[in-house]
């Protein structure tokens, strides 16, 4: 099944801010989230995690769905639940990739797909 891996970095002292949203996602806005989910190229499985780096703290989400290239699309499009979702992410990351020349960022450079 096709994977969506994002990093981005959280702006200075917005951890908080990022376990709040994925309260709220996980939590009072559960079902807008499954619903969002569901839209977003049959999303199956989605984890994010924040990473302390040198660099400073970063929020990695890997996303597994059966057609990730159109769940980002509708991520980046859908309105309602999905201009929140993204407002958060501008506000957590100081990434609005809304705000960009309309192309998606360059993916990830995979180096290893290992199954057992």
């Amino acid at each position: 099944m096709p994977v969506m891996l994002v990093v981005m970095p959280v702006a200075p002292r917005r951890e908080d801010a990022a376990r709040a949203f994925a309260g709220e996602i996980t939590g009072a806005r559960g079902d807008e989230f499954n619903a969002f989910q569901a839209e977003a190229g049959n999303a199956t499985r989605e984890t994010w995690h924040l990473v302390q780096t040198p660099g400073g703290t970063q929020i990695v989400v890997w996303a597994e769905a059966d057609d990730a290239e159109a769940g980002f699309e509708h991520m980046m499009s859908s309105t309602g639940f999905g201009e929140w979702f993204r407002g958060q992410i501008a506000e957590i990351t100081g990434v609005d990739k809304t705000a960009a020349d309309g192309e998606p960022p360059p993916e990830p450079e995979q180096l290893i797909d290992w199954t057992a």
